[in-house]
């Protein structure tokens, strides 16, 4: 345990140790070696030395042994391989299709020797046999390999050179792009082709194609050397300097398909059927776009680097645990897709040379294989867990390469779909295989860079290739579903979260921050700039008092065609008010409010909080044990109620005011109308204005606690934001159990305008809801009434011109019903809402606009004044923009004991 501690300590120092052989040696990351950790180092070498050979060592792998490769008998017909099978179907199928080109040019500057060039090319087609195949059925319908023993392989020439510069450079483009998109017939051609374009004495460009039935990236890697050494043998006057070949690729198809068969097959299957049980139909990454029903393969690619420091310390890390490097890739990828996708099974596929035979090593041919790598991330796994797993699992598979992927998905049996590929959407390439190296004598060679043809075989490619500067990393995407600025973005919180597990390899992964300094800076500050001064330190109920001051005479509030203007509603208020203090009402005295849709429950509820009481609203509607539950809970002494309402009765202990009760009016008529100041009172800004229940569908009804200050500050941004002003009329329809009801309730009466009181029962006759909202300025309104508002607005040509301001909310609201709004109210503004009712009411709004409705899924928008939005994963970590997680709010409307 003294050597593992020691081990650990030396990796969150930024020291790698690892063995050269019995070798004990290490890397420092950054800055010096601390003394202390080396003398430890140095204490417990032959422990460490011990512990890292237990560490390194590979688990073992039930391998099976290959059958030496032997060349075929003549005379007999020659099977395809699997891999050669399932390109020829995909082919028959696409009827021709250069999806499968292999294309590469190459400028040469300097003295060609023409011949020596075709005598190399006609060389290596003679060589390999895989070159001059053909591809057919067989009498019985079986596909085969048909080898042409004698062939012409001719280089055509195309002369350029007597065209301009500029004329000549766009020739070039187009026929090498017309190269790159012939496709080949497999029934008859050669599987490559040659062309030689002219542009001078001294230069000229070579253009070269194989289809990958006859090739892969290790076999382009043997064409690059073999024609090296054969053009340099033949412009000296040399023979062919290669050793003949022990094999062809028939022979390895023979092999393959005798040996892989039976017992042997079996077993690797069953491998594979085990480890992809159960697997994820499709990824749970963020798509830009809604998946199309049948896949298509447009693409584009995102390039980005890894620098030499970071690839060397990863190299370093991956080497210390006996890993090799594409583990610790494999780790890294399966992190940052596993935080895109909130997912903690996560499948991705890679290609694998599955050259194991040695004979076939210098074949150029189509040997390679894709194998699905499964990784579990679950629990808080720290990044060494995760490369453990990782190389416990690519170990598996290597053992099991040889089974054809496509036998693979046949055992499997995958949902299929034509929207994607089975089994895995997204590839993983590491090339770090040599690849060859091009020097011809007299000639200078350098890459014709040519647009990519923009083909994405998968929803998302990483092809990551070594080089001594460092990792230069390839994001191929299918545009159909994804941006380039959000490959862009996985591209930058790859090398974050690179940077991040080097950093700290033990900590949970989940824990490591991923975003980027500017993303931050976004996020925590651009984001979240709601600051604002809160216009007045006033209370609520203050802030009518004072428009009650202002305009005593205009009209505040109607209901059923009878009117209250500013100064009655406030004396009627005050009346009661003064009653309440008279009960003994102080701030924080909670009062339940138990009344139906009236003018009373408005007198009420500004009534208690001018008492300096806290109001708590009680749907007269809702079950006798709902009401008893509040009341209990709540411990409410008081409740404003009326006559006809019986279900608050039920508490003893609860003493019911009907403010409808003759004698209960009378009592009222004797008492001031004054405003009481808060200072008698006591009463101040962080004293509680009401406790609203939740519906209690997660659990039991909690009673969220607001203060005057959370919803002063609400309803100060709100009239800011929406420049409410004394010409606005708002309809109220909500019940006031709900906190909505006092956005809709109060948002004009403290702004000098009027708010109309509207009966459920008018919801239900839209007719008679026009003629009331008709006059309204404002409107708000559930997803469910506003689509029925539209659809009666369209039908009866309904105008509704006086509305210049929807609010739609509490609920998800489709895209489609924003579209409908826009074009029904096109002189209105409409404005999306959300909010929790533990953060007062409402927390974010969004204007809709053309952006709004091209966006695939709900928009909340940005926060109300002095609001902070933070979006973070499980282990509270920024999630960067784009990404799911939880929605953290924070600011001044966030209530008491949340």
């Amino acid at each position: 345990m003294l050597a593992e501690n020691i081990f650990k300590q030396a990796l969150d120092s930024g020291v790698f140790l690892y063995l050269d052989g019995e070798n004990l040696k290490y890397k420092v990351k950054k800055g010096e070696f601390p003394d202390e950790l080396k003398s430890a180092i140095i204490v417990q070498k032959q422990a460490i030395i011990d512990y890292l050979k237990q560490v390194v060592s590979q688990p073992e792998v039930n391998e099976t042994k290959l059958p030496k490769i032997s060349p075929r008998a003549e005379g007999i017909e020659n099977p395809m391989s699997f891999s050669q099978q399932r390109l020829w179907l995909l082919d028959q199928l696409e009827q021709g299709s250069s999806h499968y080109n292999i294309f590469a040019a190459l400028k040469l500057t300097g003295t060609i020797d023409l011949v020596a060039l075709q005598q190399s090319f006609s060389c290596i087609v003679e060589r390999h046999e895989s070159l001059r195949t053909c591809f057919c059925s067989g009498d019985e319908g079986e596909p085969l390999q048909v080898i042409q023993q004698k062939v012409s392989f001719t280089i055509p020439i195309t002369d350029l050179s007597k065209l301009s510069v500029q004329e000549r450079e766009r020739k070039i483009t187009e026929e090498a792009s017309k190269e790159a998109g012939l496709a080949f017939d497999l029934s008859r051609d050669l599987m490559l082709r040659v062309q030689l374009l002219k542009l001078s004495d001294q230069e000229h460009a070579l253009l070269l194609t194989m289809h990958h039935i006859a090739s892969d990236g290790w076999s382009t890697g043997i064409l690059v050397k073999e024609f090296s050494r054969l053009y340099s043998a033949f412009v000296n006057g040399e023979a062919d300097p290669l050793a003949p070949l022990a094999i062809q690729y028939a022979d390895y198809a023979h092999w393959q398909r005798d040996w892989l068969q039976g017992a042997v097959l079996d077993e690797q299957l069953d491998y594979w059927q085990r480890q992809l049980s159960d697997l994820p139909e499709v990824h749970s990454l963020p798509l830009d776009y809604p998946r199309p029903a049948i896949q298509s393969f447009d693409g584009d690619v995102h390039f980005s680097t890894i620098d030499k420091v970071s690839y060397g310390h990863l190299a370093a890390l991956c080497q210390s645990l006996g890993a090799s490097l594409f583990m610790g890739l494999h780790a890294v990828f399966s992190i940052l897709l596993s935080r895109y996708s909130n997912e903690r099974d996560i499948v991705v596929g890679t290609p694998v040379a599955n050259r194991e035979p040695s004979e076939v090593s210098d074949l150029i041919g189509f040997f390679v294989n894709t194998l699905v790598l499964r990784s579990d991330l679950s629990g808080e796994p720290s990044f060494l867990e995760v490369l453990a797993g990782s190389k416990a699992k690519l170990l598996d598979a290597y053992a099991r390469q040889q089974v054809p992927f496509e036998q693979v998905v046949e055992r499997v049996q995958p949902m299929r779909s034509l929207s994607h590929n089975p089994l895995f959407q997204v590839l993983l390439s590491l090339q770090n295989n040599e690849q060859g190296h091009l020097s011809l004598p007299g000639l200078t060679l350098s890459a014709i860079e040519m647009p990519d043809k923009g083909v994405a075989k998968f929803d998302l490619t990483l092809n990551i290739v070594e080089s001594a500067n460092g990792l230069g990393l390839g994001w191929g995407y299918n545009t159909a579903l994804f941006k380039s600025e959000t490959i862009a973005q996985m591209a930058g919180h790859f090398e974050s979260l690179l940077s991040a597990v080097l950093q700290s390899p033990h900590e949970n992964v989940f824990s490591l921050g991923m975003v980027t300094e500017q993303e931050s800076r976004q996020l925590l500050v651009d984001w979240n700039a709601t600051a604002a001064q809160c216009p007045s330190d006033m209370c609520m109920h203050e802030l009518f008092e004072a428009r009650a001051a202002q305009t005593p005479e205009r009209e505040a509030l109607e209901y059923n065609g009878t009117c209250l203007s500013y100064r009655e509603l406030n004396q009627r208020a005050n009346q009661l008010a003064h009653y309440l203090v008279a009960q003994g009402v102080k701030p924080d005295t909670l009062v339940g409010l138990c009344i139906e849709h009236s003018l009373d429950m408005v007198v009420g509820i500004l009534a208690v909080l001018k008492a300096g009481a806290a109001y708590v609203p009680i749907d007269p509607a809702n079950p006798e044990a709902r009401v008893r539950y509040m009341l209990n809970d709540s411990s409410v002494k008081i409740v404003l109620s009326q006559l006809q309402i019986s279900n608050t009765s039920s508490v003893d202990t609860v003493r019911v005011i009907c403010l409808d009760d003759e004698s209960m009016q009378a009592a009222l008529a004797t008492m001031p109308d004054n405003n009481l100041p808060l200072s008698s009172l006591g009463l101040s800004l962080q004293h509680l204005a009401y406790v609203i229940y939740t519906s209690g569908s997660t659990g039991q009804p909690k009673g969220v606690m607001v203060e005057h200050r959370n919803l002063s500050n609400l309803l100060a941004g709100l009239i800011s934001t929406f420049e409410v002003s004394t010409e606005d009329t708002f309809a109220c329809f909500a019940s006031f159990a709900f906190d909505i009801s006092l956005f809709e309730l109060f948002l004009t009466l403290i702004s000098g305008g009027k708010t109309i009181l509207v009966d459920k029962d008018v919801l239900l006759n839209l007719e008679q809801f026009s003629q009331v909202t008709g006059q309204c300025t404002l409107l708000h309104a559930v997803p469910s009434l506003m689509s029925e508002v539209v659809d009666f607005k369209n039908k009866n040509n309904e105008s509704f011109e006086n509305v210049r301001a929807l609010f739609v909310g509490g609920d998800y609201v489709p895209v489609s019903l924003l579209k409908r709004l826009k074009a029904s109210f096109s002189r209105a503004k409409v404005i999306e809402l959300y909010g929790p009712t533990e953060a007062t009411i409402l927390t974010t709004y969004k204007e809709v606009s053309a952006e709004t409705l091209n966006h695939t899924g709900a928009v909340i928008g940005r926060g109300l004044q002095n609001t902070s939005l933070y979006v973070l994963n499980e282990a509270q970590q920024l999630c960067p923009p784009l990404l799911a997680g939880e929605l953290y709010i924070g600011g001044a409307g966030v209530t008491r004991g949340t």
